[in-house]
Formats: structure tokens, C-alpha cells, sequence
């Protein structure tokens, strides 16, 4: 999380504060892993059925990219797990995405709740984006027939991210936490570190501490220091 150095006080003192994520299309980098994916989600008025699954790992930018699908449909977002508490004939009217569909697996009434707004979509013809991760068929979702209309989907995938994205995602994150990274410590830190987004994130947080806790910003010194750790 951004945080706030105390310089005044004898211990360093570190505040957390909300961090800016950015949702715009010009915010989202396309590269050889996504590109397929993008151009899939960016064509939905020629998608089978008017509904799509987006998958891919934690942190891949499926929630960037659901956004962006909103402001394209001018539809709405809403995450699975609050299905029960939404109005969902109020919901089918227009576009709509419903993120992390793969946590309501095993919960009876997200379950009736999501096949309820997925027929009631088909009726109304509003086109339906749902993801989550790992394919359809491995979440694990005990109602046959929400089981069946979900994996009889087009399922479009963001996959591992390539050496282009990792460092677009880098710069991404940084400024999102208002910090402006030297390129020296990108091109430093690219070849050593875990490639995963999920990488990315943990590396980003630990240098952002790092720096703050030293009261100086973020080198390729410390760099390395984090990543010995």
C-alpha cells in the first residue's frame, strides 16, 4: 500500500493510504500475452450468444479489462459474491459483467442467483462478461445447469505475461503509488524477478516499504537488497 514517511519523529512512522489504481483503456498495455484476449473482449457485439468468459491468474488485468468493457456498453461491474443482494431483472437490462464468477461455486444461493441473471441476460439480450480464474470447468460449480451454460461459453484467456508486459505492469503499478521508477531499477529488477503478477504486486509493495522505511528513494541497490530477501 502507498505510504507516507514522518521524517520528524525519532521512529520512522509509515501510514497506509489507498492506492490509485488506473482503469482507463490507455491504462491497459496490449503485448503478444493479451492481445487475443483484448481483441476478443473489444469484439463483443459479434460474440456467440452475447456472453463471454474472461479468464486468467490473479492480477492478469481481468478486472482491468472488465472496466474497460463496461465503459464500452455503457454496462455495469459487480463481483459474483454479491449476486444475492442485487436486483437482477434490474441488472439484465443492459451490459453487464460479473467478476470472480468462479467463487460462487459451492454456495447454493449465488449458484440459483447466477443462473437466474444468465438466463435472464439470454432473454433481454444484454450481453454477459464473466471471469475468473482457471478454465470453467475446474471451478467446481454444483448446479448442473449454470455448470453447462457457463462451460458452453467462448472462454477468452489472459495468459502469462511476456517481457514487455512485465515492464509496462511495473511502471503500472509504481505510478499508481505515485512514484516516478527509474528505468535503471526496471531493467535491473525484470531478469531476477518472479514472473507472475502476482510477483509483480509483492516486489512493487516491497520496494515502496523499503524506500520509505529508509527515507530514500527507490535504487538498484535496494532493488537487489529486496529481492536477497
Amino acid at each position: 500500500m502507498t505510504t507516507i514517511l514522518d521524517k520528524t519523529m525519532p521512529e520512522q512512522l509509515i501510514f497506509d493510504l489507498p492506492i490509485k489504481t488506473a482503469f482507463g483503456r490507455e491504462d491497459f498495455f496490449v503485448t503478444g500475452a493479451n492481445a487475443s484476449a483484448v481483441q476478443i473482449v473489444e469484439n463483443w457485439p459479434n460474440w456467440p450468444m452475447r456472453k463471454l468468459v474472461l479468464v486468467g491468474p490473479s492480477g492478469a488485468g481481468k478486472s482491468h479489462l472488465a472496466h474497460i468493457w463496461s465503459e464500452m456498453t455503457d454496462g455495469i461491474v459487480i463481483d459474483a459474491r454479491t449476486l444475492t443482494d442485487v436486483d437482477l431483472h434490474e441488472i439484465s437490462q443492459a451490459a453487464v459483467c460479473v467478476e470472480n464468477m468462479h467463487l460462487v461455486a459451492g454456495d447454493e444461493g449465488l449458484e440459483a442467483h447466477g443462473f437466474h441473471l444468465h438466463n435472464l441476460a439470454q432473454e433481454t439480450g444484454a450481453p454477459l462478461l464473466m471471469t475468473g480464474i482457471g478454465v470453467p470447468a475446474s471451478w467446481g460449480i454444483t448446479l448442473p445447469d449454470l455448470a453447462s451454460r457457463i462451460q458452453g461459453t467462448s472462454v477468452a484467456e489472459l495468459r502469462a505475461p511476456d517481457d514487455a508486459l512485465l515492464n509496462a505492469l511495473l511502471v503500472k503499478q509504481f505510478s499508481d503509488r505515485q512514484i516516478a521508477i527509474d528505468p535503471k531499477v526496471v531493467n535491473f529488477v525484470l531478469p531476477r524477478m518472479e514472473r507472475s503478477f502476482s510477483g509483480i504486486a509483492a516486489l512493487v509493495e516491497a520496494l515502496d516499504k523499503g524506500a520509505l522505511q529508509a527515507g530514500k528513494p527507490i535504487s538498484v541497490k535496494l532493488a537487489r537488497q529486496v529481492l536477497e530477501m
